[in-house]
C-alpha cells in the first residue's frame, strides 16, 4: 500500500459530478472537507439541502471486496435495528461507486455527540452495544477483511518496517530484535479464541450519543475478523489488572446479549503491541505525503525509533507479566 496521486485531482468539482452521477439527483455548490486521516470526506447537499456525506477510499489501501463487507456488516447491524452509520443504497442498488479508479460511498449526515463514559450505567450500555454488535458480527464472515492473528497481520507488518528500509539503521536491529520477541510471545494465544466480524477500533470517540435515540457506532473503516475481546480493551482507561470494575460492568452488559470467554482476556496486552506496530507500519505507509510530512516531521529519525524500541520493550515485559 503507498500514497498515489489520484487524490490529487480529486478537487470539488470531480467529487461533485461524481456524487451526482451515484445518486442521480443535482448537487449544490458545497463541498466542505471533513478531518480523515486516510481518506477523503467531503460534506455535500443536494439542491433539496439535504446534506450528506461523501467518503472516498484511499486507493491500494482496501479492495473493493474488503469495502464491501465493510458496507455489509454496518447493513447487517441495521437490519437488527443496532445504531450505526451505513452507506447508502443509491439507484443502482450498490452502496460503492467509482470515479477515475477510486472508491466512494455516500451516507446521511448524522449528528451526534462523542459519549464519555463516566457512570455505572454507562459502562453497562456501551456493553449491551457491543454485545449486539457481536451477535451480527458472528453471523457472517469477511474473507477480505485483515485477519487479526498475529501470523496473518502483524508479522507482514514488521516485514514492511524492515523489508523497505524504514528503521533507521542505528535502531534497525533492536527494533528487529523485539518485533521478534513479542510474536514469539503471542503466536499461541491466537490460535483456539473464536475470531468474529469486529468493529476494530473500538475507542471512545468512536461511540456517539445522540438525544433520545441512545448510543451509536461510527467509523467502521478499520473492520476485521478477530477476538471480541479486541472492541473491549481500547475503551478501558487503563490495563486489564486496574479495570476490574469498568470490565466487570463491560460484561455485564455484554452477556446479556451474548457469552464473552474470559480467558481470552489475557490477549490484551498482546493485541495492545499488535496496535502498536500496526500503527508505525500505517504511518509508514504514508511517509511520502506532504501532510504527513508537515503533521509529522520527525518521524522515522534516529529520536523516533529510540522511543518506539522503548516502548515495544516495555510493551514486551507486559506481556510476560
Amino acid at each position: 500500500m503507498s500514497i498515489t496521486p489520484d487524490f490529487e485531482h480529486l478537487v470539488p468539482d470531480v467529487m461533485l459530478d461524481a456524487v451526482e452521477d451515484a445518486l442521480g439527483v443535482r448537487m449544490s455548490g458545497l463541498a466542505t472537507p471533513l478531518p480523515s486521516y486516510i481518506n477523503r470526506v467531503y460534506e455535500t447537499q443536494t439542491m433539496d439541502g439535504t446534506r450528506l456525506i461523501a467518503k472516498f477510499y484511499r486507493p491500494g489501501r482496501w479492495s473493493r471486496e474488503a469495502i464491501e463487507e465493510e458496507h455489509a456488516f454496518t447493513l447487517d447491524c441495521v437490519a437488527d435495528e443496532i445504531p450505526v452509520v451505513a452507506p447508502m443504497r443509491l439507484p443502482s442498488g450498490a452502496t460503492l461507486h467509482e470515479a477515475d479508479g477510486i472508491c466512494f460511498a455516500v451516507f446521511e449526515k448524522r449528528m451526534g455527540r462523542q459519549f464519555e463514559i463516566r457512570t455505572r450505567t454507562d459502562w453497562l450500555r456501551v456493553g449491551r452495544l457491543l454485545g449486539r454488535l457481536h451477535v451480527v458480527g458472528s453471523r457472517q464472515d469477511a474473507t477480505h477483511r485483515t485477519n487479526l492473528h498475529p501470523e496473518e497481520s502483524t508479522s507482514g507488518h514488521v516485514d514492511y518496517l524492515l523489508d523497505n528500509g524504514l528503521v533507521t539503521p542505528g535502531y534497525r536491529a533492536e527494533f528487529e530484535e523485539v518485533a521478534d520477541a513479542i510474536l514469539g510471545e503471542i503466536y499461541e494465544p491466537f490460535d483456539d479464541p473464536e475470531f468474529i466480524r469486529i468493529h476494530g477500533d473500538c475507542h471512545g470517540g468512536n461511540i456517539l450519543t445522540r438525544p433520545g435515540e441512545g448510543l451509536m457506532m461510527i467509523d467502521f473503516d478499520d473492520m476485521m475478523v478477530g477476538p471480541p475481546v479486541h472492541d473491549f480493551w481500547l475503551l478501558l482507561p487503563g490495563p486489564v489488572k486496574e479495570c476490574r470494575a469498568e470490565l466487570g460492568l463491560l460484561l455485564r452488559g455484554y452477556e446479556q446479549f451474548r457469552e464473552f470467554d474470559d480467558t481470552t482476556l489475557r490477549l490484551v496486552e498482546p493485541l495492545r503491541a499488535m496496535r502498536m506496530i500496526y500503527y508505525l507500519a500505517w504511518c509508514a505507509h504514508q511517509v511520502d505525503d506532504h501532510r504527513f510530512q508537515h503533521n509529522n516531521p520527525q518521524w522515522g529519525s534516529d529520536a523516533f525509533w529510540q522511543r518506539e524500541v522503548a516502548d515495544l520493550t516495555t510493551q514486551l515485559q507486559a506481556i510476560r507479566e
